[in-house]
């Protein structure tokens, strides 16, 4: 099965997807930020990338950049929770920068999984 990489600031976000992505019968690690999240997948690439947009440290658009530079073949999925005008801005940007996906937070469990399925099923 695939292997996750979730970066997102709010704890428990992260802990649950790990939990619901886990009980698909997915691996799954989180990082707290861009420069985390950069750092383990160096160290542990992952098949798909989940990323915040709003995070301290390094953002997820800035995020996106690098990653698409150092590893193009990268699929990621950016989610943001900003006020609902930022949010659209933000989500559309992400995807000019390289997101494969992207969702609005809060989000319903089974449309994460579902595009998780499909992100990784993408060429």
């Amino acid at each position: 099965m695939a292997n996750i990489l979730v970066v997102d600031d709010d704890r428990q976000v992260c802990d649950l997807l790990k939990q619901a992505l886990e009980n698909q019968g997915y691996t799954v690690d989180c990082a707290s930020n861009g420069v985390e999240g950069i750092k383990e997948y160096r160290n542990h690439p992952a098949d798909l990338i989940i990323l915040d947009i709003l995070m301290p440290e390094k953002e997820g658009l800035e995020t996106i950049l690098d990653l698409r530079r150092e590893f193009p073949q990268v699929k990621i999925i950016a989610m943001s929770g900003g006020s609902e005008r930022a949010k659209l801005d933000l989500l559309d940007l992400a995807r000019r920068l390289g997101a494969q996906h992207t969702i609005d937070k809060p989000f319903q469990l089974h449309a994460i999984t579902d595009l998780v399925t499909q992100a990784l099923h993408d060429n």
